[in-house]
């Protein structure tokens, strides 16, 4: 499967794509999943957004027999346009199995260059199954936080206000551990005041047309409903820390061995 909206220059794409097939014929690597992370795929770009593409990749079954395992990250240069690289399926699904929220939002990205859909849905239903949401809140309020501190610009609003209403999501979905990865979405899917939705909409269509937002404050309707999310996700905060169950390590275990043969054929 593939979706990539028309916003994106397509020279930049054909340039992600090219290094997408580099790196599966220097590694010798199957990629099921390369999407977009970042600003684009949260939902907020600016026009000078570099691209972020994220991949998940499987290496060979001899590669996870040796005594002497390579990387489970693959990196393609930096600069200032692309960031492009990828985590090993093994990498990805341990960190998913013990709380990091990462690999979920990759799997919702609404941005896909190239995907194996059955992989994708697969993948989803494991997390549904072992995702631990006192982990993941944890995760979201932390990454809130981490940004609160450092925030001097209004652009950097951005990146405490996503989590912040990822929070509010998984709070008015209990039953869920999974949510979506971009900011609008995350407010179309929640009860948030019409105030609050109207502006996150207008701070997105400013963002989208100014390349530098400055240091100015965010509004106060933005930065009052930031303020009460935090404080009511506090209580992820209390929550006893647990490892993954037996369980939750043995489906992981099934699903990695079952995407190792499909992959690998």
């Amino acid at each position: 499967m593939r979706n990539v909206p028309d916003s994106l220059d397509p020279t930049v794409v054909a340039e992600i794509d090219a290094r997408l097939a580099g790196v599966q014929a220097a590694h010798g690597v199957a990629v099921p999943w390369a999407i977009e992370s970042g600003s684009r795929a949260w939902g907020f770009p600016s026009p000078d957004s570099d691209y972020d593409c994220r991949f998940v990749y499987v290496r060979q079954p001899d590669a996870y027999l040796s005594l002497w395992p390579e990387r489970d990250v693959i990196e393609t240069p930096l600069d200032a346009v692309f960031d492009v690289n990828g985590w090993d399926l093994g990498k990805a699904v341990r960190l998913a199995v013990n709380g990091n929220a990462t690999v979920g939002e990759w799997l919702r990205s609404p941005i896909v260059y190239s995907g194996d859909e059955g992989f994708r849905d697969r993948a989803l239903a494991l997390l549904a199954a072992v995702a631990d949401r006192g982990r993941i809140g944890r995760h979201h309020l932390h990454v809130a936080l981490r940004q609160q501190e450092r925030q001097t610009t209004l652009k950097r609003f951005f990146y405490v206000l996503r989590p912040a209403t990822t929070l509010r999501w998984l709070r008015e979905h209990p039953d869920s551990a999974l949510p979506p990865m971009d900011l609008p979405t995350l407010v179309q899917e929640t009860s948030v005041p019409t105030r609050v939705r109207d502006a996150v909409t207008d701070l997105i269509e400013v963002k989208a047309v100014t390349r530098e937002l400055g240091t100015g404050s965010a509004p106060d309707v933005l930065e009052r409903f930031v303020a009460d999310e935090l404080d009511r996700a506090a209580a992820f905060d209390d929550l006893p820390p647990r490892g993954p169950s037996d369980e939750a390590r043995a489906r992981a275990d099934d699903f990695f061995r079952g995407e190792l043969a499909r992959l690998t054929r």
